[in-house]
């Protein structure tokens, strides 16, 4: 039997190829985007304990009652937006479950999606998903800055969503709060719906603030704000995120939600909670904790032959490799691995169109000891 498949540009992912990779020829891995440290002990044992007091069951399918009641606290002490905890916040399973709902919930087939490239690689196909077409606008290289009078030009009676990524990965550029009042002065009048994904909310640095869309009254009452823990407390496989909406979008996500995954894992839920009511000082530190991160390895790659540039937040170092080799990224990131036994990601796989950059994303949330071994490979480049 012949399947038509409803995806057909979708393959396994850059990520899952070049961890394979590295794992198979033993290259030190800074491509996909997790930590290689513990979360906090604190938080390990709340879950232990959760497992062992028999919080195994369905949680409720919106999140528990503390872990949402923590999030509004959060919310409102870092941007000023009160939440409702009843109807305007969802957990979920991942923040990746979190931005393929929202956009299930609102788009319909015939409609475009506006987003910016590079981006993120989920995108799309929960766009392509829904019968949509995706509109890709590049930032411009180097800062990768949004052009706002392209996606003037782009707006047209179908547009349905505008979807935003700050702190961005893979660039670690950030919004402006000038940003956010231009996104404003464009969807203001129209329907149209606005998605920021913002799982880095917690890693700005040199003194900046995030500027979150829940700042913005404006856009916060027509916009899915998307979050993660695993980012924030360094358990990527643990699967938690949630979203921010009000409450007529969040019944509408929740209806798909429910659907999806019905309910996330319940024994974390209870761990978050416990966790951000004793220890809320953790996600107000991390931003020192991963710009000491950033510094070191920038230090670290000094000596090589690679370009650094900025990195305003997130904790992904982009490079310029084209006084090592000059070949497409996708044949430089192989070469990298098999002969300089270092895993990176290129750029090409987060854009529609590949832009012809020489530049490659290589992740800085690791230990000391992974750094200093993958920076001693990279200087003798």
């Amino acid at each position: 039997m012949i399947i038509d498949t409803k995806l057909p540009k979708v393959g396994t992912t850059i990520f899952t190829v070049m961890s394979q990779l590295a794992m198979e020829h033993k290259a030190v891995n800074l491509g996909q985007g997790f930590p290689d440290f513990e979360p906090p002990q604190p938080l390990r044992d709340s879950l232990n304990r959760a497992m062992n007091e028999g919080r195994n069951q369905y949680a409720p399918m919106h999140g528990i009652a503390p872990l949402r009641e923590q999030i509004a606290l959060k919310t409102e002490r870092l941007y000023g937006r009160k939440v409702n905890v009843d109807t305007e916040i969802t957990v979920t399973s991942g923040a990746t479950e979190a931005l393929f709902s929202a956009i299930a919930a609102v788009v319909r087939a015939g409609d475009e999606v506006i987003m910016f490239d590079p981006a993120y690689d989920s995108y799309e196909p929960a766009i392509e998903l829904q019968g949509a077409r995706a509109v890709h606008i590049p930032l411009t290289v180097p800062a990768f800055s949004i052009d706002w009078q392209r996606v003037r030009d782009a707006i047209t009676p179908k547009t349905r969503m505008i979807l935003i990524n700050s702190p961005h990965n893979p660039s670690g550029a950030v919004l402006s709060s000038a940003d956010l009042e231009e996104l404003a002065s464009i969807v203001r009048d129209t329907d149209i719906v606005v998605l920021s994904d913002e799982v880095y909310e917690h890693i700005v640095y040199d003194g900046a603030q995030h500027e979150s869309v829940l700042r913005h009254p404006e856009l916060a009452d027509r916009s899915f704000v998307i979050s993660s823990f695993g980012k924030t407390y360094h358990c990527t496989g643990w699967k938690l995120g949630y979203a921010i909406a009000p409450a007529a979008f969040s019944a509408e996500f929740r209806k798909v939600h429910q659907y999806l995954t019905f309910c996330t894992f319940h024994p974390a839920q209870v761990a978050f909670a416990e966790f951000m009511a004793n220890h809320p000082e953790h996600y107000m530190e991390l931003p020192a904790f991963y710009q000491t991160k950033r510094d070191r390895f920038r230090d670290l790659l000094r000596p090589s032959r690679f370009k650094l540039l900025d990195v305003p937040g997130g904790y992904f170092q982009l490079v310029d490799y084209s006084a090592i080799r000059d070949e497409d990224d996708l044949a430089f990131s192989r070469w990298l691995l098999l002969q300089g036994g270092v895993a990176a990601i290129p750029l090409t796989p987060f854009y529609e169109s590949a832009p012809g950059t020489r530049l490659l994303r290589l992740c800085f949330a690791k230990s000391d000891a992974t750094m200093d071994a993958a920076a001693e490979r990279l200087c003798q480049l």
